[in-house]
Formats: structure tokens, sequence, C-alpha cells
């Protein structure tokens, strides 16, 4: 069979693919109106159905390729007509994000690699429910050791801070300040080195440490987690001989083995039912401090691509946030999580309101 012959049969099953979701012409209908969320509906799904497949080919591959390049070729040749400037801006826009984020997503790989999942939504609702200070649920006896977990999970899964990032922050860690301009209060944190990193006031046997010096950073917060944190300092953590935000009931700073710990027991407390969801999407029964980065960097991009922001102004926004370098290729790998996951809506007003969070993730 001729290559030429092979990509029209391609072009053909995508037709049908949309045929069969939409009804007929739908894939017409949408390239001639220049539809751009359909397009992208039609696009995704019929990803998914090859992804899908049990006994995957080379041929799915070119398959999947050939019915992209075609969409947004004819596309592009359209929309160079006589359009209004801001639905060409758009269109091109959206263009760019089709191209950008579907074209490296591949049908078989030729290796096995690590996927990035964010947690489900069930388990997210399961953590905020149990990890409340109040709740009758939470697996922490005392009140110090509920407010310590809480905090930590606050700030990783809202804040997406690394393990050794969350241990260095200091007691006095949120800045607070009114913007004239809009008219509020703002409240951000610092990840830096700690002055007392090497100081005999940490005391933990593996100090924790800062990445790299792309990791030194400033991250807005939300005022509902900035008052999280000041409860914690004011009421809950103690009163340490030690600067470090996160204190154990022994006044000692947390450490790694401790965190662990914790999470290891929060994941032995979570429902049956949430354990397999977990196990069902994630692959594994367990919830780990990075699961939390991984979430939140899936719902920050997944937000900055539905308001509007090209890809790699998305990424590039990301790399900031997360402490990664202009060159980093791990935003690239969150991309392919945004649309495997298919996150469900936007987190549009703040990234650090409970129902927002749940409403973001699959």
């Amino acid at each position: 069979m001729s290559t030429q012959i092979k990509r029209l049969r391609y072009v053909e099953s995508l037709y049908c693919h949309a045929d069969g979701l939409f009804g007929a012409c739908s894939l017409d209908d949408a390239i001639g109106d220049l539809d751009e969320v359909r397009l992208a509906e039609i696009l995704e799904s019929w990803f998914i159905s090859i992804r899908n497949r049990a006994e995957p080919t080379s041929a799915d591959e070119a398959r999947w390729r050939t019915g992209l390049v075609f969409v947004t070729t004819v596309v592009t040749w359209l929309s160079k007509t006589s359009l209004p400037i801001e639905r060409l801006r758009r269109i091109d826009g959206q263009l760019h994000r089709l191209t950008t984020l579907y074209g490296q997503l591949h049908v078989r790989k030729g290796r096995q690699t690590s996927r990035i999942r964010s947690l489900p939504a069930a388990v997210i609702e399961a953590l905020y429910e149990m990890l409340d200070p109040e709740s009758r649920i939470n697996p922490f006896s005392r009140q110090r050791g509920r407010w310590l977990a809480f905090v930590a999970f606050m700030l990783m899964l809202h804040q997406g801070l690394r393990r050794g990032e969350l241990m260095l922050l200091s007691a006095d860690v949120i800045n607070s300040a009114f913007d004239e301009r809009q008219q509020r209060t703002r409240h951000w944190l610092n990840v830096s080195v700690s002055q007392y990193a090497d100081d005999e006031l940490d005391s933990r046997y593996s100090r924790p440490s800062i990445k790299s010096s792309n990791a030194i950073r400033q991250l807005p917060v939300s005022a509902a987690t900035a008052g999280v944190v000041q409860s914690y300092v004011e009421n809950y953590r103690g009163k340490p001989d030690h600067p470090f935000l996160l204190n154990t009931q022994q006044d000692t700073p947390l450490s790694t083995e401790s965190l662990t710990k914790i999470f290891a027991k929060i994941s032995a407390s979570l429902p049956p039912r949430t354990i397999k969801e977990l196990v069902d999407r994630n692959g594994r029964s367990t919830v780990t401090p990075h699961d939390l980065r991984h979430t939140c960097a899936v719902v920050r991009l997944n937000q900055l691509l539905r308001q509007g922001d090209s890809m790699e102004e998305a990424l590039q926004k990301l790399r900031s946030f997360f402490g990664w370098s202009r060159e980093s290729q791990m935003p690239i790998r969150y991309a392919g999580a945004v649309f495997e996951d298919r996150l469900s809506t936007v987190w549009n007003d703040s990234l650090d309101e409970r129902m927002a969070v749940l409403r973001a993730i699959p």
C-alpha cells in the first residue's frame, strides 16, 4: 500500500471517529467553522481511543500524527482569510496549543518512562476531610500533630514545595503587604537557603537543602493558606529553640524521616474506596509528598492554558513557580499529564480554595 493511500485511510478513520462522537460531517463542520473547542475535543478523544487500543502498533503512531497534521494544516490555511483580528489571534493561540501540547504525545514509546500523575479528586477530597485538624477521622491523636500534618499538606499541595524546601521554611515565612493597585493585602513566601542550614540549631541527621539556585524563588500565597500557617505558628507550633516552621512533638525541626512516617500513616488511614481509586488511577496505594507537588503543577498548568496563555508562556511560568531552570524539560512532562488526565474544569479564582482544587482534578 502506498504511503499516500495509508495517509488517506488514517484521515478517514479520524472522520469516522468524529462522526461517531458528534454526528455526520462533524469534523468538516468544526474545520469550516474554525471551531477550536470542538476540534480539540475530536483530536483529544481520537488520541485516547488510539492510545487505549489493546495491541498498539507503530501504525497507530503514524495514524495519530497524520490526523493531527491534517487538522492543523487545513485550519491554518482557512484562518488566513478576512477574519476579525481577535478571532485570528484566538485561533492562532489554539493551534499553538494543539501542536505544542499534542505534538509531544506519543501513542507508543520505544522504552518505558515514568508517568506523572496528579492525585485523583477523590483522593484529594479524602485528604482534605481527614487532615482537617477538627476531623473525627484524623489519624493523629494530638492537636500539634494534626496541625503539623495539615500545614505540611497545604503548603505542598498549594505551593508545590519540595520536601527540602518545606522543611527549611522559617516560622516567619509568611510576608504580607497592602497592594495599593489591587486594594487588598497580598501574602507571599520566599523559598531560599536557610541562614540556619549549617547552624547547630538544625539538629537533623539528614539536613534538608535547596536543590539548586533555580529553586530560590518567591511564591504568592492566598489569604486562606496564610491564615492556616499563622494559626499554626501562634497556637500549635509551641516555643522551640529552633527557627524552623514545622516543629515535632519533641520540639525538634521536622525531618525527612518524620515526614515520610507522617505520609505513611496518612496513606494507611485512607478509606478503602479511596485506596481503590488511587490504585486504579496511579497504580499504587500510597500518597507521597511529591504527589502533592505533581498535583499542584498539573492544576496550575491547566489553569494557565485555560486562561489564554500560550503553551510556551505557560511552561515558562511553571518553570519559575516550581523552581526549574529555563531549559528544564520537566514542564513538558506535566503538559502531557494535563492532556491525559483531562482536568475537568478551571481553577479560576484562587488556586488555594478547597473546592477549586477538587473541581480541577480528575
